[in-house]
């Protein structure tokens, strides 16, 4: 493959991962953002010998052998159907969007017939190690010595390789990725409603609210595009994200009704749906001492009482969707995995999640709480069902502005938490 240059169309955070990564590798790489980036890019990048920055994409394309779309899916139409027709003669060409049905759509709408496609996508955000971390490839019209080329280019990322079609991987980011994202956007909706920062309140600090509150800072640290695209314009997501509302809404419902033995049927039905199958002796994925260690508060002496509806609502909707998510771990995002995590600590310990349904029927503290949290899981239920952009984007950033001043502390113990987490994982 001497001479092979890659492209890469979309020097946003991914972008600008891949083209480091790639480029540090040995491969030569043409990339390009918005015109009006053209400049800082140069000047971003002026030390990288391998690496040329292109004022377009018209210029990437019709220079490189590989190109990568790293756009956002809600753009990826209109981006390949202004470059698509200026692709070099025999290219290969792939986006790395997280919903593969428009992008799938723009390349076969818009590409050249002689133009072979493969998809890819890292499952993990920029700031995580590619290392042993899934990516996605997708053979979707190519040849399989050009597929084999797109393998050897990236392989340079040292993640693992999985192999799907693009409905499979639909399919999957939206068991995993699409109701994982709307879980902690609610938390985050339902806190900055109470104008709660959740560190600061003992109820929310040590353990698996650690967890929750890290995870929902690291969420509303990054780009609203992001979770928008997989949420709405993946057509397998609707489902999940209304389902998991509805989980939310039905046992907050028995909660608030007194409703004992009719939430624990069907918590424990739910419960043995998802995780009845594992062997009892195996160990959690998640362990108190990790759990602990990491936090933006400090621990009260003797754990507050919670109902955490959220994981209750989260296994439920499993349950009543028939996902069984370890079937997912080759293909899971860190984030998924520790979520997984802290609902199978929950349901895995009888003895804990007896006192969360006791608490949820007797405890009336975090009524309050609860409401707008059930109140933020539909109000991202109907965004997602209407296809509303906008109004996603003003209730993401609206709550992103809330939690800022925080941001920088919860990304440096996120990522600690993140890492450490991963590594102790026993799956």
């Amino acid at each position: 493959m001497e001479g092979f240059v890659v492209g890469i169309i979309g020097m946003g955070d991914m972008g600008k991962m891949y083209a480091r990564r790639l480029s540090a590798a040995g491969w030569r790489v043409n990339a390009c953002d918005r015109e009006e980036r053209y400049k800082a890019l140069c000047e971003e990048f002026a030390d990288n010998k391998l690496l040329k920055i292109l004022p377009n994409g018209h210029l990437v394309s019709r220079s490189s052998d590989y190109i990568i779309y790293n756009v956002e899916a809600a753009s990826i139409d209109k981006v390949v159907e202004g470059y698509g027709p200026s692709t070099k003669q025999g290219a290969i060409v792939g986006g790395q969007t997280s919903c593969k049905a428009p992008e799938i759509g723009a390349f076969e709408k818009h590409l050249p017939e002689d133009v072979d496609i493969v998809c890819c996508h890292s499952l993990h955000g920029p700031n995580i190690d590619p290392r042993g971390q899934p990516l996605v490839l997708i053979q979707h019209r190519a040849s399989q010595e050009n597929f084999d080329k797109v393998e050897r280019v990236l392989s340079c990322l040292g993640s693992t390789h999985v192999h799907l079609s693009a409905a499979q991987h639909d399919r999957i980011t939206a068991d995993t990725q699409a109701v994982t994202h709307a879980a902690f956007l609610s938390m985050g909706k339902a806190w900055h409603a109470n104008s709660q920062f959740p560190w600061e309140i003992a109820r929310y600090v040590g353990g698996i609210e650690n967890v929750k509150i890290n995870l929902t800072l690291r969420i509303y640290s990054q780009k609203w595009h992001v979770y928008a695209g997989l949420a709405i314009l993946n057509p397998f997501a609707k489902e999940q994200i209304k389902q998991y509302a509805q989980s939310v809404t039905d046992l907050y419902k028995l909660m608030l009704g007194g409703h004992r033995e009719e939430l624990n049927i069907r918590i424990k039905k739910a419960g043995k749906a998802v995780f009845g199958t594992m062997d009892p002796t195996e160990e959690l994925l998640l362990k108190d001492e990790v759990l602990d260690r990491f936090s933006l508060g400090k621990k009260p002496e003797t754990p507050l009482p919670n109902n955490h509806l959220s994981l209750l609502a989260m296994v439920d909707c499993w349950s009543q969707l028939g996902i069984v998510p370890y079937d997912h771990m080759i293909c899971s995002t860190p984030l998924f995995r520790l979520w997984l995590g802290v609902t199978e600590y929950l349901f895995r310990k009888p003895a804990l999640l007896d006192e969360v349904i006791r608490i949820a029927i007797e405890d009336n503290t975090f009524r309050s709480d609860d409401l707008e949290f059930t109140f933020a899981a539909r109000g991202w239920s109907d965004c997602v069902t209407f296809g509303d952009f906008e109004s996603y984007k003003d209730r993401f950033v609206s709550t992103q502005k809330f939690f800022e001043p925080r941001f920088k502390d919860a990304t440096k113990v996120g990522n600690e938490m993140m890492k450490t987490i991963l590594e102790n994982t026993s799956k």
